[in-house]
Formats: structure tokens, sequence, C-alpha cells
């Protein structure tokens, strides 16, 4: 006999920064019957997942953090001015007990379908086991980082030795003394992860196809007398950061360069070199929207790095740029550079020494074979739309959402799908996402998601959609203020999809900075939801 299909108000899935917050409003505060399913066997989403050498988060540990709860933000304190994966995960499990999350929770279930009921109201929900549910709010809270890229490479199935992905990494500690070591890509998880495996391999090979600016994190302990400042002025570091083009606790600076003349311009770019982390990229007014300031500033970066390097080819290799600086999110890194003066450390360029195939031993080049013990893909994720692509999505009139974003995600305020009813995406394409300091944006997706949902129980509604004309507009103008910023320069950026083969070319998240998409969804409330089909 079957087992009886479990019905809730609303489904959330992906345990991360954006499931466990909407879980937590959904629940606590509106009072309806929710379950969060989640893959994995704990809490933490990206950071759950993303456990290899060196994974640490970009954003200033006292930004990196809820702000919803002032009791929250009190009672945790952060120990690094960068954390890292262990630490924030850490967090992610304080939350989840704080709130008491745990029992709506249901780990280790892999959602593969998701099919809306039209004539009744409901989405039907089934995981890779089997397990079947109902709801009348679905919400993804999948992560824009969470579907890794995996690199087709010819026989890599006869290799013998280990495969490790740097977006799935194993929860054992791995061992790489004494062995012979390849990582294939140099993207922001490889340059964390490059310096720690070069530490212990025998040797390193590094195949880069694209070379990465990156700014030196300055990473450092913090001090007791600093983690309280955070926590008494934490009302107007919020304040600061829903200010913020990019939701962080700094304010782009009031002067481009191209206005400051030398010496004066040298001086403030090393003041700001010296401090590190990606305050750098907003110390000049508009790096990303002024080619003459960008073009100094890239050059400025180029010079440091070189600085770096002992071998002037492996510098050139190094710093041959192919994109306009912080046209992708520029890394952190910490010794990266320096890693590659180690006499154990070899760097293959795959643009003049393609991966033919991989062999039981290691992987064949257009003119060299590499033995090999442990590959290491560092090839990052099919961002944005991969894992909701994964999810089975089907909504009115048996519409796949595959289907619906073959040319591309069209989204209303990143939020909404046109056929899909009473479905939320957060973090999705065409909202500020990655582009910002990851928290401020999921909080206010978070909240907005919670806001329609009372909207539609207070006023006897049954679902909310997107328009489509509304969401064709909406990605249409997101495409035209992505035009008038250096981003589309990268031409190879994930921003752009660019590294998935066959993805559409166009730019994913919301270019227009967070200010001005918080304005734009405030601006559409006020309106009745203008631009939302409600019913």
């Amino acid at each position: 006999m079957k087992n009886p299909v479990s019905r809730y108000d609303a489904i959330i899935i992906g345990a991360g920064f954006s499931g466990l917050y909407q879980l937590h409003l959904l629940r606590d505060k509106l009072d309806l019957r929710c379950l969060l399913i989640e893959a994995g066997d704990g809490v933490g989403g990206t950071w759950y997942w993303n456990r290899y050498p060196g994974a640490r988060c970009d954003s200033p540990s006292h930004s990196y953090s809820y702000y919803f709860s002032e009791d929250l933000l009190k009672k945790w304190t952060w120990t690094e001015r960068y954390p890292g994966q262990p630490e924030i995960e850490s967090y992610l499990n304080f939350v989840a007990d704080e709130l008491g999350l745990r029992p709506n929770i249901c780990f280790g279930q892999t959602v593969n379908q998701c099919k809306y009921i039209q004539d009744q109201n409901y989405w039907h929900i089934t995981t890779a086991d089997g397990i079947e549910f109902q709801t009348k709010y679905l919400i993804a809270a999948v992560g824009c980082l969470s579907m890794s890229n995996k690199p087709v490479i010819k026989g890599i199935e006869t290799f013998t030795g280990s495969i490790f992905h740097t977006g799935n990494w194993p929860k054992e500690k791995i061992n790489f003394f004494g062995k012979s070591v390849a990582v294939i890509g140099t993207g922001a998880s490889a340059i964390q992860a490059i310096p720690l495996i070069a530490e212990q391999a025998e040797k390193l090979t590094v195949f880069q196809r694209t070379p990465n600016y990156s700014v030196p994190a300055c990473n450092h302990k913090l001090s007791a007398e600093t983690s309280k400042k955070y926590k008494k002025d934490w009302r107007s570091t919020l304040e600061i950061m829903q200010t913020s083009r990019n939701g962080l606790p700094w304010l782009e600076g009031d002067q481009s360069l191209d206005e400051i003349d030398e010496p004066r311009r040298t001086k403030l770019l090393e003041d700001a070199w010296k401090k590190g982390g990606l305050g750098f990229r907003e110390a000049f007014k508009g790096t990303l929207r002024n080619r003459k300031s960008n073009s100094i500033m890239s050059r400025f970066v180029k010079d440091k790095i070189a600085e770096k390097i002992d071998n002037p080819e492996v510098a050139k290799l190094l710093t041959d740029f192919d994109h306009p600086f912080a046209s992708k999110r520029p890394p952190l890194d910490t010794n990266y550079f320096e890693t590659f003066n180690k006499k154990n450390v070899a760097l293959v360029n795959l643009n003049e020494q393609p991966i033919k195939n991989a062999t039981p031993n290691g992987l064949v080049t257009k003119s060299e074979t590499f033995n090999l013990d442990v590959l290491v893909l560092a090839t990052g994720f099919d961002a944005m739309t991969g894992a909701i692509e994964k999810l089975g999505v089907t909504g009115r009139s048996g519409t796949s959402i595959n289907d619906f974003w073959q040319d591309g995600p069209t989204t209303y305020l990143g939020v909404h799908v046109p056929h899909f009813p009473n479905f939320f995406v957060l973090a999705g394409p065409g909202s500020p996402s990655v582009l910002t300091n990851m928290p401020r944006s999921i909080e206010f997706n978070v909240e907005w998601v919670g806001d329609c949902i009372k909207y539609l129980e207070n006023n006897g509604l049954s679902y909310i959609e997107a328009d489509l004309s509304a969401s064709d507009k909406w990605s249409k103008d997101n495409q035209k203020l992505a035009h008038e910023t250096l981003f589309v320069d990268a031409e190879h950026s994930w921003y752009l999809g660019a590294n998935i083969p066959g993805k559409p070319r166009l730019f994913y998240p919301y270019a227009g900075g967070f200010p001005r998409y918080k304005a734009a969804c405030n601006e559409a409330k006020s309106q009745d939801y203008d631009g939302l089909i409600v019913g």
C-alpha cells in the first residue's frame, strides 16, 4: 500500500543561508506548516559541500551574517576577518539550533521532480528515493553556486587515481603528502586551494586556461575588542550595507582614478592594496563603469601580481588577463602567486597544451604526459540556473522550466517565473545575488517572499506568478544595465554563462546594484505587486 502524501503550506528546497531563514520566517512569523528538504545530511548549503582546502568567504565575517535577529548577532562571535568553511558551517548549525529548525528539515533527500497541479493549485514534489510531498508554496533555495561543473575529459573513467571536485569535496581530510597532484582551473576555489595543496604534494601541476586577477586577503584573527565593537555597531553597519551597491560594509570611493593626479594616485592605490579584500575594488569611484579608471587599476594589480613571481615566463602566463579587473568577482588570496615560486609547482597553459585524454595513470596533453595520483577539478559551477534546472520543475500546462529557459532565464525581480504559480526562487537569475554580499540579498529576497505569501493569505488569494511581459522587460532591462558596465567585457565569465558549453550567453545576475534592485521591488509592492498576477 502506498504511503499517504504529506501535505504542507510551504516546502523549501535547500538548507543554506536562504533556506534556513525562509523556514524560520514562514514557520515562526506566518505560522505556516513548513518543510525544508535538503540533499545533504547537515545544514550549510554551499558551505556544506564546498569544504576543499582553504575554502573561505570573501565578505568580512561581521557582514557575512544574518541581521534579522539582534539575538543571533550578539550570541555568535566570529574569530577571523574572513571566516573559513568550518566556521561558517558551524555558524549555520548554531542558527539552526538557536531557532529550533531541525524538526522541520528532511535531510538526505534530493528533489528531482516538482510538478504544478493546475486544477487543484498545489505543487507535487518527488525525491530521488520516491518520497512524495504536496505544498501550496514552493521555494527554491538551492543556491547560485551549488551545481558543480565537471569538464568532459575523454577516458576520465579509466583514471585509477583519486578525483575530487572543489564544489563537492568529501568530509574526510585528504592527504596529499608524497603524491603527484593536478589541479584543473584557476578560479576562486583553485586560488584558495592551490597554496595549501602545494604545501603537501610532492609535485603539483596547475592547468590554467584563463588567468585570474586576485587581491590579497590580508586575513587575520579578530581580537575580542574588535568583535565587541562589531556587535555594538551592528545597526550602523547594516545601514551602510543596505546603502552599498554590493551590500558590503563600505561605500564606493568618491573619486575615480582618472581624476587623481600622480603621485597621490599611486599612494592611494598602494594604501588600498595593503588593506586588501574586496574593499580594494570599491576604493575608487566607478571602477566597473569608467574604462579609463579601470585600465589604471588593472595595470596596477597586474604589476603587483607580477612582482610576486620569480620566473618572468610564469609571471607572464599568470598575468595574461583577457578581461578588465573586477569584471569577474576578484578572488582574495593568501600566497597564491608566491606558490608558483616553489620547486614542486608547475604551470601548464591549456591554450597551448589542451588536455587530449585521461589514462589510468594521469593526463595527456598535446605534447606531454602527466603521471598523477590525484586530480582536483576546480572547474566551478553551472551558476545561477544549474541547480534550479535539476529540480525537474513543471508549471502551468506542463511547461518545463528548462524548456522555458532554453534561450536564457526569464524572471521577474529574480524571484518569480512566468507560468509557475506560487513558485519562488531565492537569489535567482535577475537578482543581485552573486554581485553582492550574499546574506544581504538573501535576507531581502526571503522577506519579499514572506510578504508575497502574507499578502495572499490575508486577502484570500490563491496564487501569485510573474506576468510574462513584465518578466521580459525585467530581463531585457537587466541586459541593458549590464552593458553599461565592464562586466560584459569578461567574455569567459560564468556571470555570462560562458563556462558551460551550450549555455545561453547573457548576463545572469542583476547588474543595477543592490539599492536600485530593492527600490524596484518596493515600487512593485507599493502598487499592489505590479508585474505579478494574483488570483
